[in-house]
């Protein structure tokens, strides 16, 4: 295994310790009969975890979506692209994420359709790649693509901090603003790949299928036979 699936590997298990410090541990857990010898250590371990877990988290979250280029720019630049690579690093992009949007769902810092429609757009376009890759196409990366990503972290950190630096010298949601721009550029996005790759989904009805015509043609034959023979 080289070294840009090691880093990617490394952005997959990082998901986890993300979710360890941005949620916090469930009441029933503390209060369950199993963990009575551990109540009080639980309890403070939830204090610290609602006090500092999403300093930590977002930490996290940023040495994570940093591994990102990091990945990519050492595949390439040592020339290591390999089908492994391909297949982990959008699994732990959208890994990422989507944890990341459902703990700030779970915490409240996140509208539920905000994450829906994030994901909804991933499920999307990855059933649009599966299908392309079916047919022998690769569909690329595009610019919006990008665009999309960067801006959803942008906007999850935000949502970490609590605005922080920010919230010190002004009372505007800055993490509401972004995410609603980050939403946008997520619906682009989405309609960016479906338009430039319709014919994917809906091939052109014009072109003649070359094995249907053959297939005509072989059946005009056997019949053709069938009447000079009767």
């Amino acid at each position: 295994m080289n070294l840009p699936n090691k880093i990617t590997i490394l952005r997959i298990f990082l998901v986890p310790v993300f979710l360890i410090f941005v949620m916090p541990i469930p009441e029933w857990v503390i209060q369950s009969s199993i963990f009575s010898f551990a109540k009080i250590q639980l309890e403070q371990l939830n204090t610290f975890i609602m006090d500092y877990g999403n300093y930590i988290a977002a930490s996290v979250f940023i040495i994570a979506a940093s591994t990102d280029c990091l990945d990519g720019y050492i595949a390439r630049k040592r020339q290591l692209v390999t089908r492994l690579g391909k297949f982990l690093d959008p699994i732990a992009d959208k890994l990422l994420v989507t944890a990341a949007l459902v703990a700030l769902v779970q915490r409240g810092y996140v509208w539920g359709w905000v994450a829906f429609i994030i994901i909804a757009r991933e499920f999307i376009v990855t059933g649009l790649r599966l299908i392309a890759a079916g047919e022998g196409i690769v569909i690329s990366a595009s610019i919006w693509g990008k665009v999309k990503t960067i801006t959803q972290m942008v906007a999850i950190l935000a949502a970490l901090l609590k605005n922080y630096p920010i919230a010190t010298f002004t009372d505007l949601k800055i993490d509401s603003i972004i995410m609603f721009g980050a939403v946008i550029v997520t619906i682009y996005s989405g309609y960016d790949y479906i338009a430039k790759n319709k014919n994917v989904l809906i091939p052109d009805s014009g072109k003649v299928n070359t094995h249907d015509k053959t297939a005509g043609k072989v059946h005009f034959q056997e019949k053709t036979q069938k009447n000079i023979v009767a």
